[in-house]
């Protein structure tokens, strides 16, 4: 249940912030693959504001190991980023956590060395207000 409700206060916080929601899920195909992630939590949605277009992957951090939790986020990450730069090379993929792990977790010099070698985009949410915190490019 709690994956639905993050994939929904992220929806929202984005709404809230002026964004208009244009897909959920956005699907990528390339020839034979298609990419999608079908986990409520975890799905990728478009939006689009002033003309700039965005998906975000929106990741729930709630399994005991944080550490594996964000080698799954990584590497869904850079498949989708990948695919969008052939598919829509405009579209700026955004990482969605919840404030609370972007507070703790993402502050540790490990995860920040990774975030800053592999030039992941954050947004960082706060799943009870519904309300984006904090944008990190």
């Amino acid at each position: 249940m709690a994956k639905d409700l993050f994939h929904q206060a992220v929806k929202t916080a984005l709404t809230k912030d002026g964004w208009t929601i244009t897909s959920d899920p956005l699907i990528i195909r390339i020839d034979r693959i298609k990419l999608e992630v079908d986990l409520a939590a975890e799905k990728v949605f478009a939006a689009e504001k002033d003309g700039q277009k965005i998906a975000v992957e929106v990741k729930s951090f709630i399994n005991p190991s944080t550490i594996n939790d964000f080698h799954a986020a990584l590497g869904q990450f850079l498949n989708y980023r990948t695919a969008l730069q052939i598919t829509e090379p405009l579209r700026i993929l955004y990482l969605a956590v919840s404030i609370d792990i972007f507070n703790t977790f993402f502050q540790e010099r490990f995860i920040q060395i990774v975030i800053k070698q592999y030039d992941l985009k954050l947004l960082a949410y706060d799943p009870n207000l519904e309300e984006v915190i904090k944008w990190k490019h």
